[in-house]
């Protein structure tokens, strides 16, 4: 899951006229949708029940959700074409440390399973990997969980060769037999366990509960200029986590999640358990800083140290700017 920016516009006025056309401008601007980049993710395509039943609308809301492979997201919001995007922590950093800084105002969830190490046969368990190949999208979030895996085990990134894959194509890189296992998030880890006889994860986010946040992460200009619209937003999300925990709703929510990517009701909803859907409450508690896991700093601040140690970027990045809890806090009020 990797899982720029907000343009600023000086307008220099000479006369009433300039001035004229420039009231046009805004009230255009304002009459633009937000925009949010959300890919194939559980506690994203979540966002999809509201977006059916019209909960955005209802919020007073002019909010419309673009649909990416999780690469391309992060690209697009890079490019400035996206007011916020769906992303992991460590993703976050990733393209702030490349000029598109973005602000965590949410959080969506955090994995607890559906982030795998999956390995074919023989391979067995994280230490058997050694002096294997692994297929990781490099400088993205798996490479963060592979990292924390051969750790628990002994072991760093020297013990291992990583061949760089983008997520989406790790099932067919398994079936291939050119690595020994690949890292990937549902479905991909669901689908490469298909497509390879004998395949099963040796390490999941379960084990390391807190490693991956997901995030609602917005531009500091949207943030500046629309800061009332995500609250709201916020608060639409309070519902969409309700429906899915419901009993005696969370039978549609499952079917309206599965839809989106052309699966089974019963499919997608074991992908539910791999995934610790955070309400306003819970996340609220994530937002309390900290050094541990259990706090959005101290897990990315973890991330951080790994993307230097990594060579994804070179300076570390300063993490309490990339964090802003009171848009939650206000929303639970």
């Amino acid at each position: 899951m990797k899982r720029l920016l907000g343009l600023g516009r000086t307008i220099l006025l000479a006369s009433v006229t300039a001035l004229a056309g420039s009231l046009g401008v805004a009230a255009e601007a304002r009459a633009t949708p937000l925009t949010v980049g959300y890919s194939d993710w559980p506690g994203w395509i979540a966002w999809q029940i509201a977006i059916d039943k019209g909960w955005l609308k209802n919020a007073g809301l002019d909010v419309k959700f673009e649909w990416f492979d999780y690469s391309a997201s992060l690209s697009a919001f890079a490019a400035g074409k996206l007011d916020a995007d769906l992303v992991a922590n460590v993703d976050a950093l990733v393209n702030g440390s490349g000029g598109a800084k973005s602000v965590m105002v949410m959080l969506t969830d955090y994995s607890s399973g559906n982030d795998m190490i999956v390995a074919k046969p023989p391979y067995r368990t994280v230490k058997s990997l050694k002096g294997q190949k692994v297929g990781i999208e490099v400088g993205v979030v798996e490479q963060l969980l592979l990292d924390h895996a051969l750790a628990a085990n002994g072991m760093t990134q020297s013990d291992v060769t990583l061949v760089n894959t983008v997520t989406n194509e790790t099932p067919q890189v398994l079936a291939s037999g050119s690595v020994a296992a690949i890292g990937a998030w549902q479905p991909n880890a669901g689908m490469a366990m298909q497509q390879t006889p004998g395949a099963r994860p040796v390490y999941t986010s379960a084990e390391a509960p807190g490693l991956i946040y997901d995030a609602l992460a917005v531009s500091p200009a949207s943030l500046a200029s629309h800061r009332a619209d995500w609250v709201k937003l916020i608060r639409v999300w309070a519902h969409v986590v309700s429906y899915i925990d419901d009993p005696a709703t969370q039978p549609d929510a499952i079917k309206i999640m599965a839809a989106r990517v052309g699966l089974a009701p019963p499919q997608y909803k074991a992908f539910l358990n791999g995934t610790h859907l955070l309400d306003l409450e819970a996340g609220n508690q994530a937002f309390v800083k900290g050094t541990g896991l259990d706090s959005i700093y101290g897990s990315t601040e973890n991330a951080n140290a790994f993307n230097v140690a990594n060579g994804v970027y070179k300076t570390k990045q300063n993490v309490d700017s990339y964090i802003d809890g009171s848009l939650e806090k206000e929303a639970a009020q």
